[in-house]
């Protein structure tokens, strides 16, 4: 048995400075140092593009794997900030590289509608790299500044003119941390930059694969926007009505955004998100909408005779058997049930869904009946087969 320490004083703290954090728990901020991780390192970069975007200022942005294995993300929005900040006394997009928690999303004026959260995204992909070099194009003037496993290696300095704005970060994830492998996987990464595209209507994201290897490239645009999205998750059925059904609507500062279309198969695949994150543990976004759907086709076969008066009501599963769905939320400062934000747990968001999706989801089908009798029928037929089922399990127990 291992000897006790004969002592335990304020000597045996560790204070971690700056980004040692990251370096020493990596796992807490990108969920693990594999594959998983790495390819994380490369979403956080273009989350922050994309927040541009959802603030209205970015809608071109261009991913880059070079031939060296390192990730370039660029953009046209702003341009990260070069002016002295206020409180540290050194630029900017100095503090945004290098400090946990610092970040336009805090409240202020920097971004309402975000995805990452937690201001940590950004400096965190610094810390893990061996190497991030900035580009920030504003004022008519380019600027560069480089980092060196989270630590500021070349000062901002100007470079140049430009005639654009946008900012272009480039960085080398650090071998010592990602120690079963540096290499990315471009089908693992333009799937999520396909779903990206598919939730933000008109965003342009290029992606290009440089490796010797395979080559490639890949532009993901969708006017559809998640009607597009619906469409791509049913490519290869057979859809009950030709286009997906849309809902959307601004409820004070939450705005929701639905998308759905029956096919002739047996299973949901309903899909949730929140300021472009994805819930697959759902929460009261789609709790809302499950309660609307539910409620709606009842009401609507009731109303039109459809479900008779000794009918038993559809439940949530005879209405979701065979749907293929997009439920997108994007509010202010979401509350989400775990550090993992799988699940939304903002109550408020339930009631503003259900509300929108049983008034907007009832006019629709009462200006296209013919879909509205197909949706009937489809989920009639789901709660016979149903139903069935259960009398034949239990038709032994009987004997």
């Amino acid at each position: 048995m291992a000897a006790k320490p004969d002592h335990y004083d304020g000597s045996d703290i560790q204070v971690l400075e700056g980004l040692e954090p990251v370096r020493k728990r990596p796992g807490m901020y990108i969920g693990s140092t594999g594959p998983r991780g790495l390819h994380h390192l490369v979403y956080e970069v273009v989350d922050n593009a994309v927040d541009e975007a959802l603030a209205g200022y970015c809608s071109h942005i261009e991913v880059t794997i070079p031939p060296d294995n390192s990730i370039t993300v660029s953009d046209d929005g702003r341009g990260i900030p070069v002016d002295e900040h206020p409180k540290e006394k050194i630029p900017t997009v100095e503090v945004v590289l290098t400090v946990l928690h610092a970040g336009g999303k805090f409240g202020g004026e920097g971004y309402k509608v975000s995805g990452g959260l937690h201001g940590v995204g950004v400096s965190v992909v610094n810390a893990l790299s061996t190497r991030v070099q900035v580009n920030v194009r504003r004022d008519g003037k380019e600027y560069q500044i480089a980092f060196e496993q989270g630590k500021t290696c070349e000062k901002l300095h100007e470079v140049g003119t430009s005639d654009h704005t946008g900012t272009t970060v480039t960085f080398w994830p650090d071998p010592e941390i990602f120690t079963e492998t540096t290499i990315y996987d471009y089908s693992v990464l333009a799937a999520r930059f396909r779903e990206m595209a598919f939730l933000n209507r008109g965003i342009r994201i290029v992606f290009r694969d440089e490796r010797p290897e395979e080559p490639k490239e890949n532009v993901f645009h969708y006017e559809g926007g998640i009607s597009e999205f619906v469409k791509f998750i049913n490519k290869n059925k057979e859809v009950l009505f030709p286009e997906p059904i849309y809902i959307s609507g601004l409820v004070g500062t939450t705005s929701v955004e639905v998308a759905m279309q029956y096919n002739d198969t047996y299973s949901e695949n309903i899909f949730a998100f929140v300021n472009n994150i994805h819930t697959p543990d759902g929460g009261t976004h789609l709790a809302g909408f499950n309660m609307a759907l539910t409620r709606v086709i009842n009401d609507y076969g009731r109303k039109h005779n459809i479900l008779k008066a000794n009918d038993a009501n559809l439940s949530g599963e005879d209405t979701r058997e065979g749907l293929a769905a997009i439920v997108s939320v994007k509010l202010e400062d979401p509350q989400f049930e775990s550090q993992t934000k799988s699940k939304l747990g903002s109550g408020q968001v339930r009631g503003v869904v259900n509300d929108l999706v049983k008034e907007e989801l009832s006019t629709y089908l009462e200006e296209n009946p013919s879909v509205g009798r197909t949706i009937l029928d489809r989920c009639v037929s789901a709660q016979r087969a149903r139903e069935a089922a259960r009398k034949a399990r239990e038709a032994p127990r009987r004997k």
